[in-house]
């Protein structure tokens, strides 16, 4: 598998991933900063939440964790959660805006 088809599967796994509050994949709301694929399949994550204050702060960067480590070939994962930049509603794709009525 190389790097890119396994870059391709890693965003997958992503965007099953939901904000229990926003129908909207956490992918598509902007909320993955950064995501490095590293020799043997070492997978890197820097996201963030929509607010500090979070009900699902816990839940999410470990359902991401865990649905990276389901793809195969992925060796290990890091999700490392930041604030900075804050989180803000120009960070959603397109898609996510129309679906939330900010187009």
């Amino acid at each position: 598998m190389t790097e890119a088809e396994l870059r391709e599967d890693v965003v997958k796994a992503i965007k099953s991933v939901y904000d229990p509050e926003i129908p909207v994949d956490v992918y598509e709301l902007g909320l993955i900063y950064d995501l490095k694929i590293f020799p043997v399949n070492n997978v890197y994550v820097l996201m963030t939440l929509t607010s500090p204050s979070c009900p699902s702060a816990g839940t999410i960067p470990a359902e991401i964790e865990q649905k990276i480590r389901e793809v195969e070939g992925v060796s290990d994962v890091s999700v490392e959660l930041t604030f900075d930049p804050p989180y803000t509603t120009e960070m959603m794709s397109e898609e996510a805006k129309l679906e939330l009525g900010f187009m």
